[in-house]
């Protein structure tokens, strides 16, 4: 597959010549970032921003600038707090449907009356910004006998995300927390479906090009036609471009003479690089696939290099401080040691751990 392609995504996903400091104005851009691993997903902003610890990223948690939520797809991502209602708008019926069959499929059956209550006991206990985790809400869930306790109550926080009632809350003592979506996201002008699909379109192409029409069908959890249609509403600011045998859209933001070299990134599990394509074949061959994702959807760290998946990394605690394994399944003879020992060093500074 082309260079020319990773090349431009790299740029496009920030991961070289970033632009952003700030962690809102990084994931608004990408639209949203995937966030099944609560702790990684912090890194995978830190490597896209110039200068980032994890604590810019906690704080950036704390006052609810970025939240953590099922949106586009029944997944956790992150989102701009300003982006994350039209974000539900679109997607909710989407992903409320799919856990009714996910549901259906394993024998769960809720009433909708169930729902609702839960609803209304989450507005209750939550209102005044009172920020608790699941296992609190689980309690109180139970204690008020809405449903016993099971791992049926799962399904009752991805509703209530869906409607729009609960998201993300701030940290305390590291451990996730739940807030009323009210009192955490700020209102904003409501947008038609044309403009949010747009918008959607706009936030992809621009921060994931090359990409094509099955790419950003994956990534959005949007019906084809819908996908066409947001594509098509900004026709204007996109190209058909070839690379090697395919024709992928490139946002005209970004120039297709752009080269870069001597990257090298320590990626975290469930990456933008990597998860947000369909057709993954322009990072690794097919052959490598399973070294760094599995059959039922689990992403693994794994090492960027020059635009490619070559290997995987994983860090090591010792009394001495910490150090990483790494392993290639990619023979990368042109590779300077030096740059797998800045990545290691970048990781742990961002980790606030001291760099030898």
């Amino acid at each position: 597959m082309s260079k020319m392609l990773t090349d431009i995504r790299l740029r496009s996903q920030q991961l070289v010549r970033p632009e952003f400091k700030d962690p809102k104005d990084l994931v608004s851009w990408m639209g949203a970032v995937q966030a099944q691993e609560y702790r990684m997903v912090k890194w995978a902003l830190g490597i896209r921003l110039k200068s980032a610890t994890l604590q810019t990223i906690n704080d950036a948690y704390q006052r609810g600038d970025i939240l953590r939520t099922h949106v586009m797809r029944p997944t956790w991502h992150l989102v701009a707090a300003e982006d994350i209602r039209w974000m539900l708008k679109l997607s909710s019926q989407r992903i409320i449907a799919a856990c009714n069959s996910f549901a259906k499929g394993n024998g769960v059956d809720i009433p909708e009356r169930t729902y609702t209550k839960a609803n209304d006991l989450f507005e209750k206990v939550l209102e005044g910004n009172n920020h608790l985790t699941k296992q609190e809400l689980e309690d109180e869930i139970v204690k008020a006998g809405i449903m016993p306790d099971s791992p049926k109550l799962g399904y009752l926080f991805t509703r209530a995300e869906q409607e729009g009632i609960i998201c993300s809350g701030a940290d305390r003592k590291e451990k996730a927390t739940y807030a009323l979506l009210e009192e955490r996201a700020p209102k904003v002008k409501e947008l038609h479906k044309e403009e949010a699909l747009a918008l959607l379109a706009r936030k992809y192409f621009r921060s994931h090009s090359p990409a094509s029409l099955s790419d950003f069908v994956w990534w959005s959890g949007l019906p084809v036609a819908e996908a066409r249609q947001a594509i098509a509403a900004i026709d204007g600011e996109l190209n058909k471009e070839k690379f090697a045998s395919q024709e992928l859209f490139l946002h005209q933001q970004w120039d297709k003479k752009f080269r870069t070299s001597d990257v090298l990134h320590f990626m975290p599990p469930f990456d933008e690089y990597l998860i947000s394509y369909k057709d993954r074949t322009a990072v690794m061959d097919k052959e490598h696939h399973p070294k760094a994702f599995n059959n039922f959807g689990i992403f693994y760290p794994v090492i960027l290099y020059n635009g490619q998946i070559v290997g995987n990394w994983k860090k090591v605690e010792r009394k001495s401080g910490m150090t990483f394994d790494t392993s290639f399944f990619v023979e990368c003879p042109d590779l300077d040691k030096e740059l797998l020992e800045k990545a290691g060093d970048r990781y742990k500074t961002f980790m606030g751990k001291s760099v030898k």
